[in-house]
Order: C-alpha cells, then sequence, then structure tokens
C-alpha cells in the first residue's frame, strides 16, 4: 500500500484503499456474502485435494485458501477472480518439489514449498516492474489447451493409486501406468470401492444438481462414512491428524534456491497466464478487464505472502471463479468472506478433516481435472486449421512423455516457433479485376470471371516485411513473375504496416534483377509511414515518384497510358 500526500486542502495523509472498497455499495454486501460462501464450499474441499495432489499435507491446502485469497483482495484488479491453487500449479508444485527434496519429511516439503511460493512471488513482482504482461500472449491457446490436456493425463495417473488402494514406487509416466495395470490384482476393495462412490456421488451431483457444492458434500459425507462404518478398519486410508489452528511462520530456505528457480519460472508464466484468463473470462459487460501487469503485482505478493505461512504456490482458478461470479459476487470482498471461511475450517474443523479417506480426495483431484482435457477443443482447432491441432498434440505429448516441466519449454518453444513460421511465411495474393468494376481483389475459385490486365502484375503482401520473411515473399514475387511474364509488377502495400531495412534492401537487388530482365517494379497504396521509410531507401530514390503511386487504380491507369495506350474496354484483358 502507499501513502497519499496530503492535498491542497492540508488533509492528514491516509493509507490508500483499494478501490471496490473505497465505492463499495452496501446493496453489495448480500451478494459478496452469499458468493463467497458458495464459493468456500468448492474451493476448500479442491485445495485439500491439490495439495495431495503436490505430496503435501492437506492443510496447506487450507494455507493457500486463505492468504493469497486475502492479499489478492486488496491488491487484484479483478472483482470475481478467486485465488487458491489449481490443477496444473499443484502438479507443477509436485515436480518441484520432487526435484528439490525426493522423498522428503514433512518439515522439508513446507520450507520447500514456502522457498518455491516466495520464488513463484519473486519472479511475478519482478515481471510486473518491466512491464511483462504482455507475455503471457506468447503460448497460443492450442498450445495451452495442448498443455492442459497433457497436465489432466498427467494427474490422472498419478492419482489412480490412491483411488484403487495401489502402492509401488513412482517413476515415469509411462512406468507409472505400467505399474497401475500390474498392480491391478492387489487393489484394495474397500479403497476401490469408497473411490468409486466418491467419484459417482460427484458426478450425479454436478449434473442433476448444479446448485449444489458437490465437493463439501461429498466429502462431508465420506468423512461422516469413515467415522461410522470405521472404514480405516478395512484397510481404506485416511489425512490423518491435522493440526488446528492458525498457520506458523515459515521462512524459506537459501540453499533450494539454486534447484528450484527453474520450476519457479514455469510456475510463475502458468499463474499469471490461468489467473489473467480466469479474470477476463468472468469480466462482465461494461466491467474494466484486468489489468495485466497490476495482476502481476497481486498474483505475486499473493505468492510472497502465502509463502511466508506456508501456502503453496497460488493463482486465480477458472472453476472457483465462476463459482463465485455465478453465485454473485460484486467485489473482491466475496474472495474475503471466502478467506474468512477457510480460516474457520482451520481453528474448527480441523480434526474432522483428519477423518477424511485419501481415495476421496482423489476422486476430487480426478474428477475436476479431467475436465481439462476437452476433445471438443480439439475438434475446434482441427476444424479451422489442422496445422495449430499438430501444435497442440506436441504439447500435449511434451508434458505426458517428457514432464511438466519440459511441458511448458515445449509448449513455449511451439507457440514460438508457430509465431516464427506465421511471421516468416506471410500470404502473398495476385490481385484480379472484378469485371465491369475498379474493384481489385485476390484471385479466387470464387470469381472466376475475375480479370487480369495482360503485362501487368498486381500482387499484395500482408503484414510486417522484414529481416525474417523477405526473402520469402521475395521467392512468391519470382514464381508469380515466371508463371505470368509481365512487364510491370505492381505491389500493393495497403496491408504492409511496417518494412525494416533488410526487407528494403532485398527489394532493391530484386528491382536490379528485374530491371535487367525487363520488368519494371512499382509500389502503390503505401500507408504514410511505410511511403516515408521508402523514400528514405536507395529503393526509393531508384523508383522516385514515377514509380510510386497513391493507389493502386492509379498504377493500373499509368500502366495503361503508357503501355496500351488507353485501349477501349475489350483491348489487353485476358480472363
Amino acid at each position: 500500500m502507499k501513502i497519499e500526500a496530503p492535498g491542497k486542502s492540508g488533509r492528514r495523509p491516509h493509507l490508500a484503499l483499494p478501490e471496490w472498497l473505497r465505492h463499495y455499495d452496501k446493496q453489495w454486501m448480500v451478494k459478496d456474502v452469499t458468493a463467497g460462501l458458495t464459493a468456500a464450499a468448492v474451493v476448500i474441499p479442491k485445495s485439500l485435494a491439490y495439495a495431495t495432489v503436490a505430496g503435501l499435507p492437506v492443510q496447506v491446502g487450507l494455507y493457500t485458501a486463505f492468504v493469497p485469497m486475502i492479499v489478492y483482495a486488496f491488491l487484484g484488479t479483478s472483482r470475481p477472480l478467486s485465488v487458491s491453487t489449481t490443477t496444473t500449479l499443484a502438479i507443477l508444485t509436485a515436480t518441484a518439489l520432487d526435484r528439490a527434496v525426493p522423498g522428503g519429511e514433512p518439515a522439508q516439503l513446507l520450507i520447500a514449498t514456502a522457498t518455491l511460493a516466495l520464488l513463484v512471488g519473486i519472479v511475478l513482482i519482478a515481471a510486473s516492474l518491466f512491464r511483462l504482461g504482455y507475455l503471457a500472449n506468447f503460448i497460443s491457446e492450442p498450445v495451452l489447451t495442448g498443455f492442459k490436456a497433457g497436465i489432466a493425463i498427467v494427474i490422472v495417473v498419478d492419482q489412480v493409486p490412491k483411488l484403487l488402494g495401489i502402492h509401488f514406487p513412482k517413476g515415469s509416466f509411462l512406468s507409472n501406468a505400467l505399474s497401475i495395470l500390474q498392480g491391478l490384482p492387489h487393489l484394495s476393495i474397500a479403497t476401490a470401492a469408497v473411490g468409486a462412490i466418491t467419484l459417482v456421488l460427484l458426478l450425479v451431483l454436478e449434473r442433476g444438481m448444479p446448485r449444489v457444492p458437490a465437493p463439501l458434500v461429498t466429502v462431508a459425507i465420506a468423512i461422516a462414512a469413515a467415522s461410522l462404518f470405521g472404514l480405516s478398519d478395512l484397510g481404506v486410508q485416511t489425512v490423518g491428524a491435522v493440526p488446528t489452528g492458525l498457520p506458523s511462520l515459515t521462512l524459506p530456505d537459501a540453499a533450494l534456491i539454486g534447484q528450484l528457480w527453474p520450476m519457479a519460472l514455469g510456475i510463475a508464466l502458468m499463474s499469471f497466464t490461468e489467473t489473467i484468463a480466469a479474470g477476463r473470462a468472468f469480466a462482465k459487460v461494461g466491467e474494466a478487464l484486468p489489468n495485466a501487469n497490476r495482476e502481476l503485482i497481486a498474483t505475486g505478493f499473493s505468492n510472497v505472502g502465502g509463502a511466508l505461512f506456508g501456502a503453496m504456490p497460488a493463482g486465480g482458478g477458472t472453476s472457483q471463479t465462476a463459482v463465485n461470479r455465478r453465485a454473485g459476487a460484486c467485489t473482491q470482498a466475496a474472495g474475503c468472506v471466502t478467506a474468512a471461511v477457510t480460516l474457520g475450517v482451520m481453528l474448527l474443523l480441523a480434526p474432522l478433516i483428519g477423518m477424511m479417506p485419501h481415495t476421496t480426495l482423489a476422486a476430487v483431484v480426478i474428477m475436476y481435472s479431467v475436465g481439462l482435457f476437452n476433445p471438443a477443443e480439439f475438434k475446434a482447432i482441427a476444424k479451422v486449421r489442422r496445422t495449430e491441432l499438430v501444435w497442440a498434440l506436441v504439447a500435449l505429448a511434451g508434458v505426458v512423455l517428457l514432464g511438466t516441466l519440459q511441458g511448458i519449454l515445449v509448449a513455449i518453444i511451439v507457440s514460438l516457433a508457430a509465431l516464427a513460421h506465421q511471421v516468416s511465411n506471410p500470404p502473398l495474393h495476385r490481385l484480379l479485376r472484378k469485371p465491369h468494376t475498379n474493384l481489385y481483389r485476390p484471385a479466387s475459385p470464387d470469381h472466376p470471371d475475375d480479370e487480369a490486365l495482360a503485362g501487368l502484375l498486381l500482387l499484395r503482401p500482408e503484414g510486417r516485411i522484414f529481416f525474417a520473411n523477405a526473402d520469402n515473399i521475395g521467392r512468391k514475387i519470382t514464381q508469380w513473375i515466371a508463371t505470368t511474364r509481365p512487364n510491370v509488377v505492381v505491389l500493393d502495400m495497403g496491408s504492409v504496416f511496417d518494412i525494416e531495412y533488410t526487407a528494403l534492401k532485398r527489394m532493391s537487388e530484386a528491382e536490379s534483377r528485374l530491371s535487367r530482365d525487363g520488368v519494371s517494379l512499382w509500389l502503390a497504396n503505401l500507408t504514410p509511414g511505410v511511403l516515408a521509410t521508402v523514400r528514405r531507401s536507395p529503393l526509393g530514390e531508384t523508383l522516385g515518384a514515377d514509380r510510386l503511386f497513391q493507389t493502386i487504380e492509379g498504377a493500373v491507369n499509368q500502366y495503361q497510358d503508357t503501355l496500351l495506350q488507353r485501349p477501349s474496354p475489350t483491348t489487353g484483358i485476358t480472363s
């Protein structure tokens, strides 16, 4: 928070409150309280489950639904966003901890978790200071779809042993999948039965009674059943003792920084990506969209604050934000209510949580992780462009076969490669004239009667022309010249918003070669910025005013005047 300087009126300085609190309308209170209570019924059970995904004690899930939620409420810019942890962050945290403290004791894991969350927070805050919020846009939607689908597959395979009561040393994805198949004859009947009943109950409540908080009801029933039927005596493992009270101060270990910082970068990226996506998705019409750099600050300090009190890396969750918004959340006060309910659970209900079967938590995780794998999204991507489907599948395979850290790297590399492919291979259209008009449009099978002027080749490049794509554009132009053998080539530059030095040099070299072959190069329809750049270059000096035209029609008229001596409408026209 900042201290405001006193104004001209001489008022004393005061702590700057968040905008939503300064202008809070009492009419919002009932909706915010209702939304906060409803979201808590979803957030708390899922946070407990995600803590187990990360290999941490379940109370860490409560700490993550408490401190980061409060910090974000006072710093964040999205009104409905609910901040704790997510499926993706949980599995990434598990990977990081497994590398830093393999087989670590609970105390070691908590210190490593605090160090990891602190690093994530520092990365996010640093990114905000350097105004790097735009970097979240560098992972394309198809790649993110594939990444999340891969995460879903990894989590399900990770949780199935807990669901069935199978025990084996963890290994790679393929090793774990094989161990599950080999362990099926040795599964615990009672554990598998409780897990199956939990999944069925979750499905029934989610689909048949969508307004009921399915995770909360399911967990409550599981705890009651464990007590009434003595499930632990039947071999069903329970969570065990959960400490009651507030989280204690947890200090990070500087010795772990070297091992954890690479994963911290990946977790920070995914935390911010999920946070900004959820915040934008549930903004109401007329409501300001989340400010990317402010969100970096908010999620950064949420992680720093959470780290000091034993929380795992945090970020905005899509499903819990959806619940929060549907329940009527008007401001971040709803998040404060959710945090207050979490505090009540920590202080009063911890002993009950200890009676919860592990298979129930596994079922909750599986139920809400499967949703990350959405075949409809892959189908929609394939319908638009099959190349981007390949990108999604590569990201999926990277996560499943190489691991989550490598999966993030694969996702980023695939996104950047896709971007590089697009910018290095921009479209180049041949323009033809619509009959009996002065309209020039790209050649298309839908317009077979469009006309081409004999000896004149009209081409339209699109996008920025620079060193990465100049040669590709040149090759395409050369192919058209070889095919049509024109006297004059006119480039319609209306869709080119920028051209840099290397591209101008390549065009100047091409103009010299064309001149030697008896072909003249003209430019038309240049934007003011591109025209000024061209005029300052050797190409502009070579073309002069005679071969630079304001419009494509002006270039065509000049061609007809100088080479065709204004023929009749039928002369020199080929279809």
